[in-house]
């Protein structure tokens, strides 16, 4: 599957309100983030760091919710997810060629 018909497929599912668009997805791609790095300290806390089959799966569901989220943002901002992956790429591939990979700030 790619990327533009996985965002295709999602908006399909998308049952939120115009006047929140935007708003609703960016809040839902926090929420579900956030349950993705609550589920991956339980694995330190609960599991040592052990990741179990169990906790890898309820790991990849989380990550299913948070791209679907990132889809909504995507197509209410209306880009494909596809030009944003390569636009990240870009970005890194300039980073590395200026030795900037490490550091903070959007614009090293």
């Amino acid at each position: 599957m790619t990327l533009k018909a996985y965002q295709e497929e999602a908006r399909k599912t998308a049952l939120y309100p115009e006047a929140y668009r935007l708003l609703y997805p960016t809040l839902g791609l926090v929420g579900e983030a956030g349950e993705l790095a609550n589920k991956v300290k339980k694995v330190l806390r609960d599991q040592g760091g052990n990741l179990t089959p169990e906790a890898r799966e309820a790991l990849v569901l989380e990550l299913g919710d948070v791209l679907w989220y990132l889809a909504q943002v995507a197509t209410d901002l209306g880009v494909g997810l596809e030009e944003v992956a390569e636009r990240n790429l870009a970005k890194l591939r300039a980073r590395a060629q200026r030795g900037t990979l490490g550091g903070s700030g959007d614009y090293r």
